[in-house]
């Protein structure tokens, strides 16, 4: 298999990190080679983080070219359309219905896109995107913190990989006492997806 570049997006809390630690671990379960870079700004105030997640039989740099990204994998909707520049026409896209405005827009500085401003770059660029209402999905499985596991399940589809090694890479990262919900949702992440095709 040639490479297979993700980005995963979102703002400090939504577990974009841990998101990422589980595909790393699946990939390199998965006999690939695997580089990772994050980038946190003021994450544990709400601002952005960004993962590159590049895996391949070599790869040699963990940063993703523009206009090369394979998936994105947005927790929040503003965040989706940050990294435009990174994605092509190839790009799979999961994005959460979900909006958290940032400072600059809490105080009026500027405003908030709609739905239809954030998908036109994706729209321009050919981009089929999913998306989902991820966050009243896991509030009815009981626990709005497995929103990162859930987005997982459902951008499971487009990974190379099977479902068994993802599973087993959220045991190996979670702490028992979560991981039955987690798996559950991850679980519930994949059923949705699945009725989508």
């Amino acid at each position: 298999m040639k490479k297979f570049d993700i980005l995963i997006v979102g703002v400090g809390g939504q577990g974009v990190i841990l998101a990422s630690n589980v595909l790393c671990d699946a990939a390199m379960a998965a006999g690939y080679d695997v580089k990772k870079t994050d980038t946190l700004g003021m994450a544990q105030r709400g601002g952005s983080v960004v993962s590159h997640l590049r895996f391949s039989k070599e790869v040699r740099s963990p940063l993703i070219s523009k206009g090369q990204t394979d998936l994105i994998i947005a927790f929040e909707k503003l965040e989706s359309a940050r990294y435009m520049e990174y994605l092509g026409s190839q790009t799979k896209a999961v994005i959460n219905d979900m909006a958290m405005p940032p400072a600059s827009i809490s105080l009026g500085l500027s405003k908030y896109p709609s739905d239809a401003e954030i998908l036109d770059g994706y729209t321009r660029l050919g981009i089929k995107v999913d998306f989902i209402a991820a966050n009243q999905a896991v509030k009815e499985l009981g626990n709005p913190k497995m929103l990162n596991i859930y987005l997982l399940g459902y951008a499971a589809r487009y990974l190379p990989f099977d479902f068994e090694i993802l599973t087993e890479a959220i045991k190996k990262r979670l702490p028992p006492k979560l991981l039955e919900a987690n798996l559950k949702a991850f679980s519930a992440g994949y059923a949705a997806s699945a009725k989508q095709n």
